[in-house]
């Protein structure tokens, strides 16, 4: 593994533990290979943020720099708002240069830690496979392309599984909605409901999902209603994080930019002498993406709503 350091980016949260959480995994990360430093930092909603840890970096003398997103999916956050930051840091410190890896994406060692927690449900439960229903709840996100990656991780799990049926639903911004994934299981009449939430560390959103789960399990007490847990800090995600550090070194990160709603718009202003950085977008210094953590406002409450918005770029 490379000497260069880790700048080891999360997407940030109020939520105390799962912050915590997020800082134990990066302590953790970088005890696997102390030959460079691994600076935590955030997003959004809480410290430190990407700029202050690029201004340690650099103060330690640092001018080539791993920059690793801890995300699921190549959503709005990957493609935009932390390349944005990234350009920032670039403008503050000419010269420094940043190696930009790959989110997790749907990697055949997250389909396996998955298959293999869903076996250790197996042997909680009397009730078999085939009359249960798996609801796989992700995150949600304003880019067409990240949920269609979590409808393709679901289906892969549900393929050769034996469940009776698979429901997707998402926690926020994009649709079907958590209640209304749990409202589609019952349609199945099963015996036992398997919440899936891939997710990385707990917080907020986790907290609501096993509140759901909880709920429908008081309201149908003949159904058994087994929740997950987050991935949490697990070996399957040192790996795969040292995967992404090593291919964004040798410069192997590939994204699917086909139906990357970015792209797309970017396609229609070659010319015009917009600047584009990775990915082939335009970033200019714009946070305000849709990703609402106000939670009495929520742009995309209604389907039609969203409709209307999500094809539509910053």
């Amino acid at each position: 593994m490379s000497r260069l350091p880790v700048l080891l980016i999360g997407h940030g949260t109020r939520n105390a533990a799962g912050r915590q959480r997020f800082l134990d995994f990066a302590r953790a990360y970088q005890g696997l290979d102390w030959s460079r430093p691994v600076l935590p930092c955030f997003l959004e909603l809480t410290e430190p943020s990407i700029q202050e840890g690029v201004d340690r970096l650099v103060a330690l003398g640092h001018r080539e720099v791993v920059a690793l997103p801890l995300l699921l999916f190549a959503a709005r956050h990957n493609k935009f708002d932390v390349t944005n930051e990234l350009d920032r840091a670039r403008s503050r410190y000419p010269g420094l240069r940043f190696h930009y890896g790959q989110q997790l994406g749907v990697a055949d060692l997250l389909v396996d830690l998955w298959r293999s927690r869903l076996a250790a449900a197996d042997h909680q439960s009397p009730i078999p496979r085939e009359e249960t229903v798996l609801l796989f709840v992700g995150r949600g996100a304003s880019d067409p392309d990240a949920n269609g990656d979590a409808y393709k991780l679901a289906r892969v799990l549900w393929e050769g599984s034996g469940f009776k049926g698979l429901e997707v639903c998402f926690s926020g911004i994009t649709h079907p909605r958590l209640e209304a994934g749990m409202e589609r299981v019952w349609t199945w009449n099963p015996k036992r409901v398997v919440v899936l939430p891939h997710f990385l560390f707990t917080g907020v959103l986790m907290e609501r999902i096993r509140g759901v789960a909880t709920a429908a399990q008081d309201d149908r007490p003949d159904v058994a209603v087994q929740m997950l847990d987050e991935i949490g800090i697990d070996p399957v995600l040192f790996q795969l994080m040292a995967n992404r550090e090593a291919e964004a070194i040798a410069g192997k990160v590939a994204m699917n930019c086909e139906l990357c709603k970015f792209r797309r718009a970017a396609s229609h202003q070659l010319g015009q002498g917009h600047q584009h950085g990775h990915h082939g977008h335009h970033h200019g210094h714009d946070h305000g993406h849709g990703h609402e953590h106000n939670h009495n406002v929520d742009p995309y409450e209604k389907p039609a709503a969203y409709h209307e918005r999500v094809w539509s770029i910053p």
